[in-house]
């Protein structure tokens, strides 16, 4: 039996003094000086709602105009931007994912914005908000959610007699019940690619990876709870319950086009992933509450989600953070979002979400929003992440992969990932405890 989760305060002291060492002497920007014309700001983001924001910003704010530049998202987006700083161009704003603003503050790309975030907490509720704000200090303003759900081919399911799972012990049932039904066909796909899900997962079985006391940090990527839930997937992996291979690749695409894989569970903002994939499915899918690891305790992790911040490279920071409250709060912003199927991070935006159509994906699920909603009440209150969260990534990736390929435990992944994680902290002058 899985413990339940331990609410996480989302701290960075160690993080902070190295940020003062580290970071460039150029601070924030320059002050705000009149010009001969708009300012123009830079802007790095990725996603279907970001231009019509930026759109939307544009038209209503003549004297600050926003430049698009679509940089990749995640930790892609997150190492081009540390390269950019170093190199003294990079842009005035920046969406960036809640698992890698640490590590963009250690990097000293993401400025603190205190100063022009007066009246911002209140926007947000307690546990979106601690995802921007670490020891005090506001470094960003949050602009979309992604809890997890189990979004799902209703029609599918319904077909092969398959009730919605609410816990993962039924889902495993399920899954058995799908494979019998059809032999091609999978309830979902574990992806050994896909750090954000098992990191959701396991913030929901109670995992806490990285935490810090003081100076001191604590890693534990093969503490029991996860350890709990990659035995779970490698039992439906060996029994051939759920397939085992990355997502969006032109295969998977297929096979939910085709009805072989039957559900996602992932970030809200799957809906719009999907709809993308498979327009001509639409109709189809739904979604529900994610299945639950003990009966009764309805609590997700958060699987992506982002926050807009103003970099240190910013030569405008007021416009900048002006433009990122705006991101974060305005109702044209959060109605942008709502129409790509993204959640908004906002209070006023998910109340906003009450008055619109369901996604694309699903126009029949009338209740989805109010769905959403409750979701979002359950989630892990606090979360933290280290400052290395791109190491973990791609520590994750490399050693998932070769062990899904070579039929090892997914479990001694975990000891690998969490051994490559803080070598290079101890590499980068932080103090790790021993286990």
């Amino acid at each position: 039996m899985m413990r339940k989760p331990i609410p996480v305060v989302a701290t960075l002291s160690a993080v902070a003094l190295t940020l003062a060492a580290c970071s460039s002497g150029s601070g924030s920007g320059g002050d705000d000086t009149e010009a001969d014309g708009p300012i123009t700001l830079d802007y790095w983001a990725w996603g279907t709602a970001q231009q019509p924001m930026v759109d939307a910003w544009n038209a209503a704010h003549p004297d600050i105009q926003v430049k698009r530049t679509d940089a990749g998202g995640g930790t892609d987006s997150s190492a081009k931007l540390v390269t950019a700083t170093r190199a003294d161009n990079a842009p005035d704003v920046a969406l960036v994912e809640y698992n890698t603003l640490p590590a963009m503050i250690v990097a000293g790309v993401a400025a603190d914005i205190s100063e022009h975030a007066d009246g911002l907490e209140s926007e947000f509720a307690p546990g979106v908000w601690s995802q921007s704000t670490f020891d005090g200090a506001t470094y960003g303003v949050p602009q979309d959610a992604g809890p997890q759900a189990l979004t799902y081919n209703k029609a599918r399911f319904d077909e092969l007699g398959i009730e919605v799972p609410t816990t993962w012990e039924e889902f495993a049932k399920a899954a058995e019940k799908v494979h019998e039904a059809d032999p091609d066909t999978y309830i979902t796909t574990f992806a050994p690619d896909d750090f954000g899900s098992l990191a959701a997962f396991a913030q929901q079985a109670g995992a806490e990876w990285w935490s810090v006391d003081g100076d001191t940090w604590t890693v534990d990527f093969d503490d029991p709870a996860t350890v709990a839930v990659v035995d779970y997937w490698q039992d439906l992996i060996d029994r051939d319950l759920v397939s085992a291979e990355p997502l969006l690749t032109p295969e998977w695409n297929a096979k939910v086009n085709d009805g072989e894989v039957l559900s996602w569970p992932a970030g809200l903002w799957a809906a719009g992933v999907l709809y993308g994939v498979a327009e001509e499915s639409a109709g189809d899918w739904a979604m529900a509450p994610l299945p639950e690891w003990e009966e009764g305790n309805p609590a997700v992790g958060f699987q992506g989600g982002s926050a807009v911040v103003v970099t240190t490279s910013a030569e405008h920071p007021e416009a900048a953070a002006e433009f990122a409250r705006w991101m974060g709060t305005a109702e044209e912003a959060s109605a942008a979002q709502i129409e790509q199927g993204q959640y908004p991070a906002s209070l006023s935006g998910q109340e906003l979400t009450l008055e619109s159509d369901p996604p694309l994906l699903m126009p029949q699920q009338k209740d989805y929003w109010e769905t959403a909603a409750e979701i979002t009440r359950t989630t892990v209150p606090e979360i933290s992440w280290g400052p290395n969260t791109n190491v973990a990534s791609s520590a994750f990736q490399d050693a998932m992969s070769k062990a899904v390929t070579n039929g090892t435990p997914l479990r001694d992944a975990l000891t690998e990932i969490e051994a490559e994680v803080v070598g290079d902290m101890e590499t980068a002058g932080f103090e790790v405890a021993k286990k």
